[in-house]
């Protein structure tokens, strides 16, 4: 007997978008180029129309083409954007349940180095931006959702002066995330968020000072913080959830 194993032939409308897909990445058809109709294709390709419709849903989705109904309608080649790749990011969160633990160490990964290239690249837009930002903390101390959301706005607008499209893209994808998740108790104390201003501030000078080394260090120092008081906020409500009266876990333990 043959020792084989199951065949996983790929649906003709995957295979007709990797083709095209390719030709859209290596730019052999360029940004605004026009595909052939739903016909024309079906055609060259010999599949249905369904088929190409199937296809070409599959690279909108992407964020690869664009179709336009009506008769002056038509399919066009799209530069893939970063909404694409944050909403990718953000279904994979959620679709696999991903630990907010996760998400916080992937930002502590990434802010450090962000910092880092921002006080190497920023340039004066960037810097103007950033200290608005840094100006709307300071106002909002008094009002801890208000001030939540425009941390949310420094952390982002710090890593766009970093001006690496990936780390922008992924630091975006999970900002919303890490604001929603956000326990606003941890907050609740003046000093905190003062604390926090200061953080802000001392990363801040690094930055234009275009110290790249100080501005790593600093900001690595601050979240690390944060996922630290995050860690020790989730170990006190689990210790508390099993010394609640009557838990099931404290009548194993019994």
């Amino acid at each position: 007997m043959l020792d084989l194993t199951p065949i996983d032939i790929p649906k003709a409308a995957d295979v007709l978008a990797d083709v095209l897909r390719e030709q859209i990445l290596d730019g052999q058809l360029g940004v605004g180029a026009s595909l052939p109709s739903e016909r024309e294709l079906a055609l060259q390709s010999g599949l249905s129309r369904a088929t190409v419709r199937e296809a070409l849903l599959i690279l909108e989705v992407e964020g690869l083409v664009m179709t336009r109904t009506g008769r002056s309608g038509g399919t066009e080649v799209m530069r893939p954007r970063t909404e694409t790749v944050q909403r990718s990011i953000q279904t994979f969160i959620r679709g696999q349940g991903i630990r907010f633990e996760s998400v916080l160490q992937a930002r502590e990964a990434i802010e450090p180095q962000s910092a880092r290239l921002a006080a190497l690249h920023h340039t004066d837009e960037d810097w103007a931006g950033l200290v608005e930002r840094h100006r709307h903390i300071q106002e909002s101390i008094a009002d801890v959702p208000a001030f939540l959301q425009a941390n949310l706005q420094w952390h982002v607008s710090l890593v766009r002066a970093s001006h690496n499209e990936l780390l922008i893209a992924f630091t975006q994808a999970i900002s919303q995330a890490v604001y929603e998740a956000t326990d606003l108790r941890g907050f609740n104390s003046p000093e905190v968020r003062q604390a926090v201003v200061q953080a802000h501030q001392r990363v801040m000078d690094a930055i234009e000072q275009r110290d790249g080394d100080a501005a790593w260090r600093r900001m690595g120092r601050h979240v690390g913080a944060y996922v630290e008081a995050v860690d020790k906020r989730s170990k006190e409500a689990a210790a508390q959830r099993l010394n609640r009266p009557g838990s099931a876990s404290r009548k194993n333990l019994e």
